[in-house]
């Protein structure tokens, strides 16, 4: 057994045998030799001869009489068997029973190796083919009888297989005389030798598969290109058809395609020759188009590229060898695209015209199987198609040029076949199942397609390019999408739904995403709230550039907006999808609230207009409620500021405009949600109109916690610690009235006065727009309509050009707050009114006060919001006696001849009755005395506020004087109740009586 194995060559054995000199044979000799030979018994002894002393004989008839090689040959098959047996016999018994067989004929294997190899060597032409066909059908006769052996391994195991056979000197003698005839044939006849090693694989495959790889390891280049020669004659000798049938699995006669054996050797090849196999697979494709001579300069006269019918063949030969061998498919698909340009597509059009009708639809057919089961390459493949099939007329981007009209109706065919056998792999790949919904998946496991399977990881691409609405291309990418999802399942189905709501531009490229939707209803739930959830999550993982977010966002509020086609009478599909799409963001809207703040004011716009338009969820926690409000709130002051900005350069005024009526659209939906938020959007919104960050938007100045206006720090320089800042840090000792801590507004200590500076005065009409903007959403919620109208039981106005009545519940929030932010000391229960005298008391807190009515104009509107809303205006009763107590001070004060010269306060004076008047704190008489402000001097103004001040003192403000009437739908106060109102008039006549030629036209405003 070690000189089997010891690896040592033939050529070595055969060396000192070749050159020992042999004795010729006489006549007579020579004849009794032939006896033996034919009878198997010794001529001369008469006895029979031995497997050893027989194969003797047949060497030297074979020396001696070259004519008898047939013969001699077909004995030797038997030695050749016998030796391989008693190898594998002493293989499978351990042991050295039959190693003297094994060497004897070891012996003469050896002797007839050599002779072989020597007339290969001295005349090649003769015995190369006779040897090739001969040792090259016993290596697949021996390898087949001998393969159910206990030694010999699997079929599959080929380098297992292949050192078992290298190591018997039979089948290794065999392997190496074969090779030598190769290598001595392949400079004048290659195909005979290759046409044998085709014909034995086929019969004997996969037996035969160690003999197939080694001789091709041997010789790469020649064993590829002539193995695929081989094959393509075979195939144009016997027809496609009969080529069809054998892939499609029907036998036709005993005649087996030498195809077969093609793709098992390529295959065995592929290991380690894969750049050769597809460079030679690509130069027969390239060749069987050019009508040039062959471009190989070693290609014989008998190669296929000589022959115009094997050149019109090659096309088809190489799909069925693609639709039998994936992996070859693969290995040149990528590259087959980049060679399909304009000009090969000529060529292969004028190669295809000539063929039958029946073979090019088989050919097509062929392609579309091929390309429905390509395992990679699927995406250029996709678009190699529709960019060639697309009709002339549609601009293709991209440095594709137009196709000639023959190929694009050719690609346009192969396409929509393409598109039918998807459909038919899709919709019957679970055979049986369909109907039958409780079959589980593991039952009935469903067909594989390597075409869908490959462009699942491409759907975004996919629907960029349905989106381009080019003509016939977004029908076909749009079908492909929907047997996409379909195969795909509802992963699939939801990204690419996904894809189209964030990618559509228009209403036109929206529409596909309500189609795709409807296709695939029929077979999948809950597609459009899985969609959503999808877009949520990219929206938390910053998958989204801002153009993307923003256009997603846009997309949903048309989708939830075109809830109104349906009340139109409008078809319902696309109304029940607008319908699903509300609901699912509805479920969503604490994921869509911070986008309110985004940094980009387009996709804040985006989300405020989606929000505005998308139904509230019927139960939600108050946390995400709490937050939502806040961002609306916020928003809302940024748009206001964005408006603002926008006006001023001239630019995006529209937008912010419609910006600002989705926030206050948005927030009015809030308020009327639940009395939570209703709460705190009011909160929020007055909160928000005194914050120092938006004082400017309605005419007002940053204050100080005095309330003070506080300069520009670029016009003020720093002149050090503020006298302001000591006495905060003294604000827990006792307040000493009068004292020098109270007199601290002046300036600082050893620098002076404080000075004056000028302030950057805002645009009038701008302030007036956002305050009108301002009241009018404040208005919106405190309305009595939506899920609030029950809290006090008010009624709409029967007259619908009456403005809604004002809620008294929302207008005591708005009142609360705004006490809260002026005068944050104050407690709830100061509603009862000192005398006059006492106000100087709270001197310091009176002047805070009147600083921040300077400082926030606004402040006069929202009392008269919440004087509307009676009893509300009694819980600012601190604030407007602070506020009275000021300008009595001041009218006391002042030296003016006329109350005019002091235009705030006379302004403030005039709004402040008035409010009062309006919250139904003073009787009609009093709430009058304002209209006579302007004509009289601070003195006289000094006395009619006194009047007022001592009869809101003895009738305090009280809510419980106000009765709900149910007519009006508010609440109103009987001043009957309240005790004579005479002698509060008596300074309203006097001053009536000393100014009468002024204000005469007044006294009867004054009646009581």
């Amino acid at each position: 057994m070690s000189v089997v194995f010891d690896g040592s060559p033939l050529k070595a054995m055969q060396s000192s045998h070749t050159h020992t000199p042999q004795t010729a044979l006489s006549t007579q000799e020579l004849s009794q030799e032939i006896k033996s030979f034919i009878s198997g018994v010794d001529s001369v002894q008469g006895r029979k001869l031995s497997v050893r002393e027989h194969a003797r004989c047949a060497v030297r008839l074979l020396r001696s009489v070259p004519a008898c090689r047939g013969a001699v040959l077909e004995h030797l098959r038997s030695v050749y068997d016998e030796h391989v047996s008693a190898f594998l016999h002493n293989l499978e018994t351990e042991g050295d029973a039959s190693s003297g067989v094994s060497s004897n004929l070891e012996d003469i294997i050896q002797e007839v190796h050599g002779v072989l190899s020597e007339f290969i060597r001295l005349n090649p032409r003769a015995w190369a083919p006779l040897v090739s066909a001969w040792a090259v059908d016993l290596l697949g006769q021996l390898s087949s009888k001998h393969a159910g052996r206990r030694v010999a391994p699997h079929s599959s195991s080929l380098n297992e297989l292949l050192q078992l056979w290298m190591s018997c000197a039979a089948t290794r003698s065999l392997m190496e005389a074969y090779s030598q005839c190769l290598a001595a044939m392949l400079a004048w006849c290659p195909d005979a030798c290759v046409d044998a090693l085709l014909d034995t694989s086929v019969q004997h495959s996969p037996h035969f598969d160690w003999v197939v790889a080694h001789i091709g390891s041997a010789f790469p280049g020649t064993i590829i290109s002539r193995v695929l020669a081989c094959g393509l004659k075979d195939f144009c000798s016997h027809g496609a058809k009969d080529q069809g049938l054998m892939v499609m699995g029907v036998d036709k006669g005993n005649r087996v395609p030498k195809i077969g054996s093609v793709v098992g050797i390529l295959g065995h090849l592929a290991a380690h020759h894969s750049d050769s196999i597809r460079k030679e697979l690509l130069r027969m494709f390239q060749e069987s188009l050019s009508p040039s001579s062959p471009l190989s300069p070693t290609s014989s006269s008998t190669s296929w590229e000589g022959s115009p019918q094997l050149r019109r063949a090659a096309v088809p030969f190489l799909l069925q060898l693609a639709a039998m061998s994936p992996n070859l498919f693969g290995a040149v698909s990528a590259e087959l695209v980049e060679l399909l340009r304009p000009p090969v597509l000529l060529q292969l059009q004028a190669l295809l015209q000539g063929l039958p009708r029946e073979e090019l639809d088989n050919m097509l057919g062929l392609a579309v199987h091929l390309i429905s089961q390509s395992p990679s390459g699927g995406a250029r493949v996709l678009r190699f198609l529709a960019d060639t099939a697309t009709p002339a007329s549609v601009i293709i981007s991209g440095p594709t040029s137009s196709p000639h009209e023959g190929v694009r109706e050719g690609c346009d065919r192969l396409l929509q076949m393409l598109l039918l056998h998807l459909h038919k792999l899709v919709f019957n790949r679970s055979d049986g199942v369909e109907g039958k919904p409780h079959h589980s998946a593991s039952s009935q496991p469903q067909r594989v397609i390597p075409f869908l399977e490959e462009l699942q990881s491409h759907v975004g691409e996919l629907c960029a390019e349905t989106l381009r609405l080019e003509r016939k291309r977004h029908l076909w990418l749009h079908q492909l999408l929907c047997l996409l999802s379909v195969y795909g399942g509802p992963t699939v189905a939801t990204e690419a739904l996904c894809q189209l709501l964030t990618q559509a531009r228009n209403p036109e490229e929206l529409a596909l995403a309500w189609q795709l939707h409807t296709t695939l209803s029929s077979c999948m739930a809950g597609l459009i709230p899985a969609a959503v959830t999808r877009c949520v999550a990219q929206i938390h993982t910053h998958t989204l550039g801002p153009r993307q977010l923003r256009q997603l966002l846009l997309n949903l509020a048309a989708a939830i907006q075109s809830q109104d086609e349906e009340r139109r009478g409008s078809a319902g599909a696309q109304s029940s999808m607008a319908i699903q799409v509300g609901s699912a963001v509805s479920g969503h809207l604490h994921d869509f609230g911070p986008l309110l703040l985004h940094g980009d004011p387009a996709v804040s716009h985006a989300t405020v207009r989606l929000l505005s338009c998308s139904p509230l969820p019927r139960t939600s926690s108050p946390a995400h409620l709490l937050l939502l409000s806040r961002a609306a709130v916020t928003h809302f002051f940024l748009a206001l500021r964005r408006r603002g900005e926008g006006g001023k350069v001239g630019r995006d005024g529209g937008q912010a405009g419609e910006a600002v009526n989705c926030s206050v659209l948005l927030l009015s939906r809030f308020a009327a949600y639940s009395p939570l938020t209703l709460k705190a959007v009011l909160q929020q919104l007055v909160e928000g109109a005194l914050h120092k960050g938006n004082a400017d938007l309605f005419g007002g100045q940053i204050a100080d916690m005095s309330g003070a206006p506080v300069p520009s720090p670029s016009v003020s320089p720093d002149l050090g610690a503020a006298l302001l800042d000591i006495n905060c840090r003294f604000g827990t000792t006792v307040n000493f009235s009068g004292s020098v801590w109270s007199v601290f507004h002046a300036g600082v200590i050893g620098k002076g006065l404080k000075v004056r500076t000028a302030t950057q005065t805002p645009d009038p009409s701008g302030v007036i727009q956002n305050v009108q903007t301002l009241l009018a959403v404040i208005v919106q919620c405190c309305s009595s309509f939506g899920l609030n109208g029950s809290i006090n039981g008010s009624r709409p106005p029967s007259d619908p050009d009456e403005p809604p009545p004002i809620n008294a519940e929302a207008a005591k929030v708005v009142a609360v707050t705004l006490v809260e932010n002026v005068c944050p000391d104050v407690a709830n229960g100061e509603l009862s009114w000192p005398p006059e005298e006492h106000a100087r008391t709270t001197v310091e807190r009176d002047i805070h006060i009147r600083r921040c009515f300077e400082a926030h104009p606004v402040l006069f509107p929202l009392l008269q919001v919440v004087a509307a809303g009676r009893p509300a205006l009694c819980y600012c009763s601190a604030v407007l006696r602070g506020l009275l107590a000021t300008l009595l001070a001041h009218w006391e004060a002042s030296r003016e001849v006329s109350s005019t010269d002091s235009p705030w306060h006379l302004q403030a004076s005039c709004l402040l009755v008035s409010c009062m008047g309006e919250g139904q704190l003073l009787p009609p008489v009093l709430a009058n005395v304002h209209e006579a402000f302007p004509y009289l001097t601070p003195f006289e103004v000094r006395l009619l506020l006194l009047a007022v001040w001592e009869y809101v003192r003895g009738n305090g403000p009280m809510p419980q004087k106000f009765v709900f009437s149910s007519e009006k739908g508010l609440f109103c106060r009987d001043f009957s109740r309240d005790g004579d109102v005479a002698r509060y008039v008596a300074p309203i006549h006097s001053v009536l009586h000393k100014n009468i030629d002024r204000l005469g036209h007044l006294c009867w405003r004054f009646q009581l």
